[in-house]
């Protein structure tokens, strides 16, 4: 019997769209879904409403829930990966509260910056270790990695385990769909090329019929910026730039030096920049929970519609050789962005068939952007660097390089900062060692 093995399965939302939608692939019969998770609660949550999609569907699968996670690997063809280490509390509102005693503020912190720095390093030791397991008990199967921070933890799987992975992302999916109901213009028959990275991959053309649709768009984004709407830092990007990004203002306003600035307040207001916008989607989710939770766990005659999420669809296309396109996280082997570091995760086409993942080459992107996206690479490379090292100094070097970060702090604040969130994270992190230049110099300033 083959397996698709979801680590993280307590996330019953996620589980319902991704092996919901493997449900209504009829390659898929007679396979097995292996849910693992960590809060056995919730890992039952999603396998009693499984089973009630399975029924109402009569969908031939098998489902089982596993607490040892090896054996939940054991003969998996395909791994889905979303797990959050840490959880909300204490993790992420630790990433959140203690940089803003520093005067740094975010609004999602999942992806770059401080926060996606920390989220990284308490991360990527997890997926190791499960990376490990995957080696020993299924070493052909393939991962698709939805945890974040996309970029670096889907880099560091590819340059660091011999697992076969692909990092997917919601936002491509929907990027130009978004825009052109924005600015209330048809969607219908437009063709697309998007490419870049994770979160800040950029609509590189966009066309009807041969027609190049960016002069309307400029057109109507202009005027839609003399008044106050949900997507003003995109459409500011887009201004100065030339390119619209794929992932949502209220991410890009921190991946950028431009739009959260202490000396600048108004700029919150003028962008409409919802700061600690994770945190308060988190706490919502919380206190909805309940109601959710009879709406999906509840409800015997649960219904479901397919998602647009990839990953039941390149499951399909490897199982059928049917091939199937989407936006894929991989490695730059061969510069297949030229003018971006092939040590770098890229976020490109992609087809999977029979044969796996091949991304697709796009050559050089302008050099605007390519230099905006790799003001955020260097930032991702050095937080890998920090995890294979073990370097102290190298998390230092991480937070140094970010945009946001060093645009609003000195480099002594940074320093602090991080060895803060290095002492409050505590065992959910590894031990890094300690620079012996930082600790002479931190030594002087006491």
């Amino acid at each position: 019997m083959s397996k698709i093995t979801f680590i993280g399965a307590g996330s019953t939302v996620f589980a319902k769209n991704i092996l919901g939608d493997c449900l209504f692939v009829p390659a898929l019969s007679g396979f097995e879904f292996a849910l693992y998770d960590i809060d056995h609660k919730r890992l039952k949550e999603s396998e009693t409403m499984l089973r009630h999609l399975k029924e109402n569907y009569g969908a031939h699968v098998t489902i089982t829930s596993y607490h040892n996670r090896k054996e939940a690997l054991k003969d998996a063809k395909y791994v889905i990966n979303a797990i959050q280490v840490g959880g909300y509390r204490p993790s992420t509102v630790i990433d959140f509260e203690i940089p803003k005693k520093y005067g740094l503020r975010q609004t999602i912190a999942d992806t770059v910056g401080i926060g996606g720095i920390f989220r990284f390093l308490r991360t990527f030791p997890v997926m190791l270790d499960f990376a490990k397991e995957m080696e020993e008990v299924c070493p052909n199967a393939l991962l698709l990695n939805y945890t974040n921070p996309m970029a670096t933890l889907t880099g560091a799987m590819l340059r660091y385990t011999p697992v076969q992975t692909v990092g997917l992302c919601h936002s491509v999916q929907v990027c130009t769909k978004d825009l052109f109901e924005s600015l209330e213009m048809d969607h219908e028959g437009i063709e697309e090329k998007i490419a870049g990275i994770n979160h800040m991959a950029w609509l590189l053309e966009v066309k009807r019929d041969g027609k190049d649709l960016y002069p309307d768009i400029k057109r109507r984004a202009k005027e839609k910026q003399k008044s106050r709407h949900h997507d003003m830092v995109r459409f500011e990007l887009m201004d100065k730039f030339g390119y619209y990004v794929t992932e949502s203002s209220e991410h890009n306003a921190e991946y950028h030096p431009y739009f959260i600035k202490s000396r600048y307040p108004e700029l919150i207001g003028q962008f409409n920049i919802p700061l600690d916008e994770y945190p308060r989607r988190c706490e919502e989710q919380i206190n909805n929970w309940n109601t959710m939770k009879h709406d999906l766990v509840g409800n015997t005659q649960i219904t479901h519609t397919r998602s647009k999420e990839y990953g039941s669809r390149i499951i399909e296309a490897i199982e059928t050789n049917v091939p199937f396109k989407f936006a894929g996280n991989v490695l730059n082997t061969g510069g297949l962005i030229h003018n971006l570091p092939e040590k770098a995760c890229v976020e490109v086409p992609c087809v999977a068939d029979r044969s796996g993942i091949m991304p697709c080459y796009v050559g050089e992107i302008p050099e605007q952007l390519a230099g905006l996206n790799r003001t955020n690479i260097s930032s991702q490379l050095m937080t890998i660097e920090a995890a294979i090292s073990g370097k102290k100094e190298h998390i230092y070097q991480a937070a140094l390089l970010d945009p946001h970060t060093s645009a609003e702090l000195s480099i002594d604040d940074i320093i602090k900062l991080c060895d803060e969130l290095i002492e409050a994270h505590g065992e959910m992190l590894p031990h890094f060692a300690e620079p012996n230049q930082y600790a002479a110099s931190t030594n002087l300033q006491k």
